[in-house]
């Protein structure tokens, strides 16, 4: 319960610099007696406009209406989605501002609950009973705290990264007290830019004021995207000794070793990871999938089947952990219980694409169970539908459908779907060499290597002719020669890259025009749909912005094949 003690003198000050009255306040607790005593902790602090929910699903139906300044929420809400899993649907859908104020409140002390919910970043985590004062101080704190990132968060949240880094350094002079915070948001924000080298020199800085996990931890990631795994894996562990509860660095450990190929070391990593925060969706559905890629069917049962558990109130839940949990049904050889996850599967999720994934995986659990004739039919079904149309599934589904279909019979079909993943990614090398291995599995080593030789020729071909047109000055030609590539291969992040680089050299050199802008745009929007965090994204972005009526902007070099 809450107990009613004065604030301090300092507090009172402080408070009193706050508009408290001018605030939209959310309370979310299951329990009336709690919303009221948190009500009436907020009223004694000027509080007016006081909302109530009484459940995590009205919550959010609240958040979505009204941009609330300051939210507690209770971690235990009863039936339906707790607190954690409220504030994780609240960042996903941009349902708080960028200085909204969010108090998890919780009698849970347990490792589990408590690392689960600092997982979505509160502001801060109270433990009951708390006092009055502690309320006030926490919400004064962080409230001021917040004011200082309100800004830079709203550039972020605009995806204008740079502008958003420029103002890390404006605040650092203005705000010594919040300078590692400050730095830290910086260099998240140079990684984000394309920009890891100024990225690096803002972590090595830190480091050598104070000896942060997080730095480390950061530099372990940049030396992770310059594929050196090796001394990123050294640097993850590194932190992990020292702090076993830095959950971030379990997660990044197991894609650096899938990165090295090493997919049993990745998967004990995931598996300590979900030991000690087990309530992540998306954590259970990774370990899941790796569990299974490795035949360990007992953990990718485990996980799948926790990952549907945790993720029926989640804005996170995902089709995955039903699909492969079938998976794990079909080499079992509990067709049954398969088909009935697959029905769910589209019922949860409908659309299209989970219809062909569903398709898929159901031709997958009958030729694992041994029911050839089944798997052939299900594979029949899905080469007609590729005849029919002229549109691709997205990579991971076209691996998968092409693997199915080799292993019923089909080998046209497969290697067309195989040549348009090696087109569209044709720079990917961790991805061609899985290509290579459903080839090689099929007993189609040599062929297959001189299709992946052929197929990336030809993509690099198709890009550089754009490229030619667009260095001998030929800016018309170019923009149209690369509007057919991205026709032709609309998922090639290279051919989108030096696409929207072309159209914004032939808005620099001949003059504004919407247009092209608008196009330059919607290939960038479609490059962060594919790959979000791309290096080049921020940079183009930021030149785009630049060529608005009133505003320049140097044009940086195409990145030729």
């Amino acid at each position: 319960m809450i107990v009613d003690p004065k604030p301090t003198a300092n507090l009172a000050t402080s408070i009193q610099l706050v508009d408290w009255a001018g605030k939209n306040y959310l309370v979310v607790d299951d329990f009336i007696g709690i919303r009221q005593l948190l009500r009436e902790s907020l009223r004694n602090l000027g509080a007016k406009n006081i909302d109530q929910a009484s459940s995590g699903g009205e919550a959010i139906a609240m958040l979505a209406r009204i941009r609330y300044d300051v939210v507690l929420c209770d971690y235990n809400l009863g039936e339906g989605k707790n607190g954690q899993q409220v504030l994780e649907e609240a960042r996903v859908r941009n349902l708080l501002l960028p200085s909204s104020v969010w108090l998890m409140v919780s009698a849970e002390k347990g490792i589990e609950s408590v690392m689960g919910a600092a997982e979505h970043q509160p502001d801060a985590y109270l433990i009951k009973p708390i006092t009055e004062g502690v309320l006030l101080t926490r919400l004064n704190r962080v409230w001021q705290k917040k004011q200082v990132f309100k800004q830079i968060d709203q550039a972020f949240a605009e995806k204008d990264y740079l502008r958003a880094a420029k103002m890390c350094d404006s605040q650092i002079v203005a705000s010594k007290v919040h300078e590692m915070e400050l730095l830290r948001m910086k260099a998240r924000l140079m990684l984000k830019s394309g920009e890891p080298e100024k990225a690096r020199e803002t972590y090595e800085r830190v480091l050598q004021e104070r000896d942060y996990q997080w730095a480390k931890a950061g530099l372990a990631k940049i030396r992770m995207a310059n594929g050196e795994y090796e001394q990123a894996r050294q640097m993850f562990q590194g932190v992990i000794a020292e702090n076993r509860y830095y959950i971030d660095a379990y997660d990044q450990l197991a894609l650096t070793y899938q990165g090295m190929g090493q997919h049993e070391e990745a998967c004990a990593v995931l598996e300590r990871a979900a030991k000690l925060s087990p309530n992540s969706v998306m954590r259970q559905r990774s370990l899941g999938q790796v569990s299974l890629k490795l035949g360990n069917v007992a953990m990718a049962e485990k996980a799948f089947r926790k990952c549907i558990s945790i993720g029926e109130y989640s804005v996170m839940k995902t089709v995955d952990a039903y699909l492969g949990l079938a998976r794990v049904c079909g080499l079992k050889h509990d067709t049954k219980e398969a088909m009935q996850l697959l029905v769910l599967a589209q019922r949860e999720f409908p659309g299209e694409q989970i219809q062909l994934r569903s398709k898929i995986t159901e031709g997958m659990v009958y030729h694992e169970s041994g029911d050839f004739q089944r798997a052939r039919k299900a594979g029949d079904e899905l080469d007609e539908m590729l005849i029919g149309s002229s549109e691709r599934p997205d990579t991971p589904t076209c691996l998968e459908l092409a693997t199915l279909l080799f292993f019923v019979g089909h080998r046209e079909s497969p290697v067309e779907l195989l040549c348009y993943v090696i087109k569209n990614n044709h720079d990917n090398l961790q991805l061609l060499d899985d290509v290579q291995k459903i080839f090689d599995h099929v007993h189609m080593g040599d062929e297959g290597l001189a299709l992946i030789r052929s197929s990336r020729k030809e993509a690099s071909d198709l890009m550089n002719q754009g490229v030619s047109l667009w260095k001998t000055g030929k800016l018309p030609e170019a923009v149209a020669w690369m509007r057919s590539a991205r026709m032709s291969l609309p998922n090639n992040l290279r051919i989108l890259f030096n696409s929207a680089q072309i159209l914004i050299s032939h808005m620099q050199q001949l003059g504004y025009d919407p247009a092209l802008a608008a196009e330059a745009t919607e290939v960038l929007l479609h490059v962060d749909k594919i790959l979000p965090g791309q290096q080049r994204f921020a940079q183009l972005m930021e030149q785009l912005a630049a060529l608005a009526p009133g505003a320049g902007a140097e044009a940086d070099g195409v990145d030729p094949g």
